[in-house]
């Protein structure tokens, strides 16, 4: 590992020649163009190879409908041209709320969900004409130990972790959801994903990433006598079975997840981790779980990694921590080439599934570089932006009118909205959208 370095590379030989130095794998080109064709995906066709990854955006009104900031957001993506807007996470049941505004589909809130799908739509017709629609996923969660519906910590934890138990205070007596209960929230999820169709998002995510519910389900090796611990069969039925169950009840909605392909977090507390080199990355769970996932009639997943609330920077290299955080251990360039690596490494093994890879964010206007090279290369399919997205929503406009992106309205990786959502404030780019300038 090196030491960490902010981002101050005028042009892509210094970012290149960073990048030998560190003994890191980029990938670049100077041909962008493999990201602005359209292309088959999943049965359906994108207008371009350019994504919107979910980020959580606290905004929603206290029933967990869409609010105006919500509306304005998705418009935004929508008319800046991305061909895929992954909507953030969205609970599928009040105790799976992460804050007291996260979305969340229920009876009450469908109609709002609806309008929110026709207003993106609409967004994306006025600006690219008629006939040009992003493909809309929504992301479905239970926010599991990381729950707040009240704006206090309500956690709801499949297993006890020495690493992620001491930030909530939890000890040994704290109860795990039973079987019983997890087979109720399937139910949910299933409900949810019904709702979804019926509001006209093109498909749904059952969110696996970032230790919330499901993702700690799939690192539950020391969950024992339960249908939902312990081997592989069982970490990851919950995901198989509730992915299953859409599939059959839905089979008009295409169904996905979010994957944290490796937790971070040492063997036996976290998913697709090395058993006996302590740290290491091991993804051969996760290409497992890809190939079936695959079989169940998965045919693309976004990918992620690590738990935010434990060290972020392993999910989202940054040039500066959220306030009270330590810098990482890396260099931010090693933890966007570990992203690109584990996106590859994903996609060789199950080319049959169309991996949505993330990790650009932090190489600013330099990012459609990497990206076109990915996907020129095979090594993904889809390109996608989470903070990058917030900080710039235009830039597959941008991408098409000029061929290359403005260095005054990329992401600074600056932590900042990251810093509004441990707040339980309303997420947005204080440094580039005017309407969140003062909020930190």
């Amino acid at each position: 590992m090196a030491a960490h370095e902010k981002f101050r590379f005028r042009g892509p030989d210094e970012l290149l020649e960073k990048a030998r130095g560190l003994g890191v794998d980029l990938p670049y080109s100077e041909d962008i163009s493999p990201l602005l064709e359209a292309a088959p995906f999943a049965g359906r066709r994108l207008p371009n190879r350019l994504a919107v990854l979910p980020m959580e955006c606290a905004d929603a009104e206290a029933n967990g409908a869409p609010s105006d900031w919500t509306f304005r957001r998705y418009a935004r993506y929508a008319a800046g041209g991305s061909g895929l807007i992954w909507v953030e996470a969205t609970a599928v049941r009040p105790d799976g709320r992460s804050n007291p505004h996260q979305l969340m589909l229920s009876e009450a809130t469908e109609d709002g969900f609806k309008g929110l799908v026709e207003k993106t739509k609409a967004a994306a017709a006025a600006t690219w004409g008629a006939g040009r629609e992003p493909l809309l996923i929504v992301q479905l969660t239970h926010s599991g130990r990381f729950s707040k519906p009240a704006g206090k910590p309500a956690p709801r934890i499949t297993h006890h972790s020495p690493v992620l138990d001491p930030l909530h205070g939890l000890d040994e007596d704290t109860p795990l959801l039973t079987d019983e209960v997890l087979t109720e929230i399937q139910d949910d999820f299933l409900s949810a994903a019904d709702m979804a169709a019926s509001a006209g998002f093109d498909g749904v995510d059952i969110k696996a990433c970032h230790g919330y519910l499901v993702s700690e389900l799939l690192a539950s090796f020391t969950r024992t006598g339960s249908r939902f611990g312990g081997d592989f069969e069982n970490r990851t039925r919950f995901l198989r079975e509730t992915v299953r169950k859409i599939a059959d009840e839905l089979p008009g909605i295409l169904v996905t997840c979010r994957l944290s392909v490796a937790d971070m977090i040492p063997f036996p507390y976290g998913f697709g981790m090395d058993k006996e080199e302590t740290g290491r990355p091991d993804l051969t769970d996760a290409k497992k779980l890809v190939s079936r996932l695959g079989r169940e009639g998965v045919r693309f997943l976004a990918l992620s990694m690590g738990v935010p609330a434990w060290k972020p920077y392993f999910g989202r290299p940054y040039d500066t921590p959220v306030p009270a955080d330590q810098f990482p251990e890396e260099h931010p360039l090693e933890g966007v080439a570990r992203h690109l690596h584990f996106a590859a490494e994903i996609q060789a093994s199950s080319p049959q599934v169309a991996i949505v890879g993330p990790g650009y964010s932090w190489l600013r206007r330099f990012f459609p570089h990497a990206g076109a090279a990915m996907v020129r290369s095979g090594r993904t399919a889809v390109v996608g932006l989470g903070r990058g997205s917030l900080a710039y929503p235009d830039a597959a406009k941008d991408l098409a009118a000029k061929g290359r992106l403005d260095s005054r309205k990329v992401c600074t990786t600056c932590s900042l909205c990251s810093a509004l959502f441990r707040q339980q404030k309303r997420v947005g780019c204080v440094v580039r959208d005017e309407a969140y300038k003062g909020a930190v």
